[in-house]
C-alpha cells in the first residue's frame, strides 16, 4: 500500500502566530489536532516537517539532527517573514526541546514544552526508537513478513552515529534553561518514561520565567497530543495562549 506522507501545514487566521513542532520519528500529525483547535481560537499556526520524517526509516537515518533543527528555525523565520511580530513556540518531545532552544534565541510571546527531554537518551534507546518506527511503518505499508524482515535486518546494520549529535544538542539545551524568561507552559504525561518526567521538573525549576506552570496528565504517555487526554491538552494550550499579553 502506498503511504501518503504527511506535509507541513499553515493555518492563517490572526495576527498572533504559533509555531508547532513535532517529535523525533514523528510528523506534523503530532500537532495537527492542536493546530486545528488553535485555528478555531483565532491563532495562525505553522508546522514544518523535519527533513526525512513522515516516511521510511531508511530515509530518516540518511538525514541529520542539524537538518531537523534547521527546519525548526526555518519555521520560525517563515512566520517572521510573513510579517508576524508576535510568535509563540510549542513542541512535543524533540519539538519541545526545539521550542526551548528557540525561546533562548528569540523573544517569544510564550513557550509551550510538551514531554521535552533535557537529557539525551542513550544511543541504544534511540536506535530502538528508529527500529520500532520502521517496523510499524513497514507493517502499515502492508509489506510481507519475509520482505519486512529482510529490510529490518539491513536497517539494523546502518550507521546511526548521528545519535551522538542529537544527544549533544539535547544536553546542551538542558544546560541553558536559565536563558528562558518568557511565559512558559510545561505539559507532561504521567505515564511517560522517567527521563521525560525528570525533564519536566527540571524545566520548571531552572527557567527564569516569572509566569510558568507545570501541568500533568495522569492517563497520558509520551506524545500527549495524540493520547487519550489530547482534547484537554489542546484546551490547556489554547487557554494559556489566550491569557498571554500579546
Amino acid at each position: 500500500m502506498k503511504v501518503v506522507a504527511p506535509k507541513p501545514f499553515t493555518y492563517k487566521e490572526g495576527e498572533r502566530a504559533v509555531l508547532l513542532l513535532h517529535g523525533f520519528t514523528g510528523s506534523t500529525i503530532d500537532v495537527k489536532g492542536l493546530g486545528r483547535v488553535l485555528r478555531q481560537a483565532g491563532f495562525t499556526c505553522h508546522a514544518p516537517l523535519y527533513t526525512g520524517h513522515g516516511g521510511e526509516a531508511e530515509v530518516l537515518i540518511g538525514t541529520s539532527p542539524e537538518e531537523w533543527w534547521q527546519d525548526a528555525q526555518d519555521g520560525f523565520r517563515y512566520l517572521q517573514e510573513q510579517g508576524y511580530g508576535k510568535i509563540a513556540v510549542a513542541g512535543v518531545s524533540l519539538g519541545g526541546t526545539y521550542a526551548l532552544r528557540l525561546a533562548m534565541m528569540h523573544p517569544v510571546s510564550g513557550m509551550i514544552s510538551m514531554c521535552a527531554p533535557t537529557r539525551g537518551k542513550s544511543r541504544f534507546d534511540l536506535a530502538a526508537r528508529v527500529i520500532d518506527y520502521a517496523e510499524r511503518f513497514k507493517t502499515f505499508e502492508g509489506k510481507q513478513e519475509e520482505l519486512r524482515k529482510e529490510e529490518m535486518d539491513r536497517l539494523a546494520q546502518r550507521d546511526m552515529s548521528f545519535f551522538d549529535e542529537l544527544q549533544s544538542f539535547i544536553d546542551d539545551t538542558g544546560n541553558r534553561l536559565s536563558a528562558i524568561k518568557d511565559p512558559t507552559l510545561i505539559l507532561q504525561g504521567a505515564k511517560d518514561a522517567s527521563l521525560y518526567k525528570e525533564s519536566a521538573f527540571r524545566i520548571h525549576d531552572e527557567i527564569l520565567s516569572e509566569e510558568k506552570e507545570l501541568k500533568w496528565y495522569g492517563e497520558s504517555g509520551h506524545i500527549i497530543t495524540l493520547d487519550q487526554e489530547r482534547q484537554q491538552v489542546y484546551e490547556d494550550v489554547k487557554d494559556f495562549l489566550l491569557r498571554l499579553d500579546w
